[in-house]
């Protein structure tokens, strides 16, 4: 596990974290409690991740197009 605090993860380090949590808890091979922990970071790195690819949503959806499709730049999200 990194050292990096969850809340400042980008969302490749988030991710690869948790393919990593989820492979030692399929091993199957690490004690009770251990296997608690890893499941607890496991769903606030789930959670990480899914709010840095609402983020990223946001950002693509607010991006504005001319007539022809072409990006013009963007426009405010609405509550950020």
């Amino acid at each position: 596990m990194t050292d990096t605090p969850i809340a400042e993860m980008t969302f490749e380090q988030a991710m690869k974290e948790l393919e990593t949590v989820v492979a030692q808890l399929e091993r199957g091979d690490v004690p009770l409690e251990d296997s608690i922990k890893l499941y607890e970071r496991g769903a606030e790195l789930k959670k990480r991740c899914e709010t840095k690819l609402k983020e990223a949503e946001e950002k693509v959806a607010a991006i504005t197009l001319d007539g022809d499709g072409a990006p013009t730049g963007t426009k405010p999200v609405e509550g950020l």
